[in-house]
């Protein structure tokens, strides 16, 4: 069994604990990897034995309650959805001290695959499957109210079975929120977050574009964030650079597939499709369209 490779091995400042350790009768295995303020364990449920992620983020000083928070609402996010496509976090666990909540843990499915970013589709077909099952996930997180707000491949863990799992939660939010700073990831964030404008669907139609980019061409979309030491993240949206057309940068592009992703990443949110659901009926058209062409062409 290959275990979930999705989140990235950072330095983190909780205080780690050992193989053996248990948690509100889950014991620890192992460790699965790391974040900027939390660690997640490979753990078993000591009476059902059932294996589970657990997310253990700890607040050091005042500046991690936010990150406390954080993970708060993403249990509050994932207690709302009911998707295949979405890991589910079952359980949320806290300790205080002097009434003050000092440290949290998530009990999470524990998904079996790898990072998208890490082992990217090896076809059109199964990278429009993958696509499509995204969408279809986001198009439920935005039926029950919320946007995912951080679409990008490493958030994608996709089984030996080609089955998809969206594995991070931690910057949704209810839809129309407008954050306090600037969140996202510099090479999929949409125009609206950088400008701190209402977080919507479209933002996630965006993010979602602008990682169907980098999977089938190999490239970046410019973004207000892309370049650290740019001023675009001050400047208007007029000033950001409009991406080459995808089909330019890999001509096996089918066409269709080059227009939905290049509306998805229009930098006016109402020049985006006009919902995620659209954009996952159009990604099932396409895989339908080129799984006919490659038959036609087989013959």
């Amino acid at each position: 069994m290959e275990w979930p490779v999705g989140w990235p091995l950072e330095r983190s400042q909780v205080e780690p604990l050992r193989k053996g350790d248990v948690i509100e009768g889950h014991r620890i295995l192992g460790e699965l990897g790391r974040g900027a303020a939390s660690i997640i364990y490979l753990a078993q449920d000591e009476k059902s034995k059932q294996i589970s992620a657990l997310k253990h983020v700890k607040r050091e000083n005042p500046k991690d309650q936010r990150f406390l928070e954080q993970a708060e609402y993403e249990y509050k996010v994932s207690s709302k959805l009911d998707h295949p496509n979405i890991r589910k976090i079952k359980r949320l666990i806290k300790r205080k001290h002097l009434l003050q909540v000092k440290e949290l843990f998530l009990v999470m499915e524990l998904v079996d695959g790898l990072a998208m970013d890490q082992s990217p589709p090896k076809t059109f077909d199964k990278a429009l499957s993958v696509f499509q099952q995204v969408a279809d996930a986001l198009s439920h997180m935005h039926e029950r109210g919320f946007v995912h707000a951080d679409m990008k491949p490493n958030n994608v863990v996709v089984s030996p079975e080609g089955v998809v799992k969206i594995i991070d939660l931690g910057q949704s939010c209810a839809t129309g929120t407008i954050k306090p700073r600037i969140q996202g990831t510099p090479d999929y964030i949409a125009p609206e977050q950088v400008h701190r404008r209402a977080i919507t669907p479209k933002t996630d139609i965006y993010n979602l574009g602008a990682t169907m980019y980098a999977i089938l061409t190999g490239k970046r979309v410019p973004t207000a964030l892309a370049d650290e030491n740019s001023l675009l993240g001050s400047l208007d949206d007029s000033m950001i650079e409009k991406p080459r057309p995808a089909i330019e940068l890999n001509e096996r592009i089918h066409p269709k597939l080059n227009e939905l992703v290049m509306q998805c990443v229009e930098i006016d949110p109402g020049r985006r499709p006009e919902s995620m659901a659209y954009v996952a009926d159009r990604l099932n058209l396409i895989q339908g369209i080129v799984r006919a062409e490659a038959e036609r062409s087989a013959v």
